[in-house]
């Protein structure tokens, strides 16, 4: 009887322990920004009165050595689809004024940050719906996941050539560096890939 009780218990455990693994990517998944496997981020820069800010999900290689590539591959991030530009909810960017987006004028506001990833060229969309979990949003009367990026909810759309770096980048970045006093880059690299998305104040 008593090695029937703990042969019980044990199977209990194990169940208790399935029931609260949960996988990351999931829209369900709310862990603390601390015990991600993708931590969450933040890059920043004053550039004059103009405050930027860009919170971000930081997914690491772990092993996935086909990270972009073609659909037909199977890429973790495929070429010609929709990205949330990290990991976990979808990445998004603060500016306290309006600034230029490779020309494009951004108004003061928040954003999510979307990209397209191409092999020559990719595609950088900032997007008004806001509190996404990747490109989905919780339905608050059903609790369901559905659809929450729209392109139509794009404010500024841009290009930029991607550039291949010497060294691997383990885990995803995103970082300003300064052009001038009132410019900066935002810059995303993973892997071998480098993306400059130019920004300045603007008039």
């Amino acid at each position: 009887m008593r090695e029937n009780a703990k042969k019980g218990m044990a199977i209990g455990f194990a169940l208790l322990l399935t029931s609260l693994m949960v996988v990351e990517g999931s829209p369900s998944q709310d862990l603390h920004p601390s015990r991600r496997l993708s931590p969450m981020g933040m890059a920043r820069i004053m550039l004059g009165d103009t405050y930027i800010r860009v919170v971000y999900g930081r997914p690491y290689k772990r092993r996935r050595e086909n990270i972009f590539g073609t659909k037909e591959s199977g890429a973790l991030v495929p070429f010609g689809e929709i990205w949330r530009t990290g990991a976990n909810e979808a990445t998004e960017i603060t500016v306290t004024h309006d600034v230029l987006v490779d020309g494009k004028r951004l108004p003061a506001g928040t954003y999510s940050l979307f990209t397209t990833p191409g092999p020559d060229k990719w595609t950088i969309h900032f997007n008004s719906a806001l509190n996404l979990w990747g490109t989905m949003r919780r339905n608050p009367e059903t609790g369901k996941f559905e659809r929450g990026y729209f392109p139509e909810n794009d404010v500024v759309v841009v290009t930029a050539v991607p550039k291949t770096l010497n060294e691997e980048v383990d885990q995803f970045t995103i970082s300003f560096e300064r052009t001038g006093s009132d410019s900066a880059d935002m810059i995303l690299r993973w892997i071998k890939t480098e993306v400059r998305v130019p920004m300045k104040l603007a008039k």
